[in-house]
């Protein structure tokens, strides 16, 4: 289901942080509020994965930290990626060292699992978007094909299959991932 509030006057994105929080989330992109789909149980069970086996590899290293659904409000949009995953050191933290509620800043690497219901050129839209703002990394996963295409900067997406080795950040070289081992975490037998 899409939310689309259309007002006779263009929202802003200010207007837009001021309404109350839905669930599942809201985004605000092009004047407009766009709900996202309830996650079902492949995109909670991907979801779950990504996010346990990327904070497995980088957070004891501090090198970088993947959040499952956070707000990231930049370049006049309000996103809300499936997982979101910043360097250890672009982290927003208060003062005091504990991290800030409010992410101003586009991820390093957008992740975001393609719902039956979700619009894929919303999402293509929303990962494009924040490469072009400064993210270095972008995923689409398509459980129903079993393929993830991979956006970079200045480089054409690329559909990687099967055995396909997926590029993670640099910082994280040091793990290597397939597209089947992301699609096993499906198999519960």
């Amino acid at each position: 289901m899409t939310l689309s509030i259309q007002p006779t006057t263009t929202l802003s994105v200010e207007k837009f942080l001021e309404l109350p929080e839905t669930k599942p989330a809201s985004e605000y992109f092009n004047g407009q509020i766009y709900q996202k789909p309830m996650p079902q149980g492949e995109h909670s069970t991907l979801q779950s994965s990504l996010v346990t086996a990327i904070n497995k590899i980088a957070k004891p290293q501090k090198i970088a930290y993947a959040f499952p659904e956070l707000r990231c409000t930049f370049g006049g949009r309000s996103i809300v990626p499936d997982i979101a995953v910043f360097e250890w050191q672009r982290i927003p933290l208060l003062p005091n060292g504990r991290i800030t509620n409010k992410f101003e800043i586009p991820p390093d690497w957008i992740i975001e699992i393609l719902s039956p219901e979700q619009s894929p050129n919303r999402v293509i839209s929303k990962i494009t978007f924040s490469i072009q703002n400064g993210a270095k990394l972008g995923w689409l996963l398509d459980s129903a094909d079993e393929s993830i295409m991979v956006f970079e900067p200045n480089k054409l997406p690329e559909l990687k299959e099967k055995q396909d080795i997926l590029p993670v950040l640099r910082v994280l070289e040091n793990w290597q991932l397939t597209v089947v081992d992301v699609f096993n975490w499906l198999s519960f037998v």
